[in-house]
């Protein structure tokens, strides 16, 4: 009885503006992250230093990715990056933050946010702002979402003193094969291979 009045009293803080900011969120976050998987085209750029772009697909911890340097197939077991200049494959276990040196910096929980809505140029603008004492490394996100099915068209995400804006086009969401997260070792033959996995 005390956790459910405690639960009332948080509802009852949260505005009618963070209630449908976290739903719309949660759904159009759920698309992208969810267990029938999704995949988009992304243009990177972190406060100027680094630009990327490429195509990128998830399903669950899977993950395949080219980029203008790397392929890379994430089974959700062992990740193997093949960086194309050096016709090397680094292994990785699935999880390890040590794949590349960006994906440690984006770590956060949707609880760790307050959550607004609001309209821009046509698309919904969802803003997170991490609460005090959150200790994910993402500060702010800024999210901009199509009206009609919440699909993800741009992001600019904060992380210390640093913002990092991601353009995101030809998204679909479900139909994703799992074969398309098996590492085709094969094509790789002639090329080195070195195991980063720890021993």
């Amino acid at each position: 009885m005390i956790v459910a009045l405690q639960a009332l009293a948080v509802t009852a803080q949260e505005t009618a503006n963070e209630r449908q900011a976290r739903r719309i969120f949660n759904q159009a976050y759920n698309q992208v992250f969810g267990s029938q998987g999704a995949s988009l085209h992304y243009d990177v750029n972190i406060v100027g230093l680094y630009k990327t772009k490429g195509d990128i697909t998830f399903k669950g911890k899977k993950q395949k990715f080219v980029d203008e340097k790397v392929n890379a197939w994430n089974d959700g077991v062992t990740a193997y990056m093949c960086y194309r200049k050096k016709k090397e494959v680094h292994i990785h276990a699935s999880q390890s933050d040590k794949k590349d040196k960006y994906s440690g910096k984006f770590k956060f929980s949707l609880d760790d946010f307050d959550y607004s809505i609001a309209e821009d140029n046509g698309y919904f603008l969802i803003t997170l702002k991490q609460k005090k004492k959150a200790k994910g490394t993402i500060k702010v996100v800024k999210a901009w979402l199509t009206k009609h099915g919440y699909e993800p068209v741009r992001l600019r995400i904060k992380v210390a003193f640093f913002w990092t804006t991601v353009k995101i086009s030809d998204f679909k969401s479900g139909g994703i094969s799992d074969d398309i997260f098996v590492f085709p070792r094969e094509k790789f033959k002639d090329w080195k291979f070195v195991d980063k996995r720890d021993k």
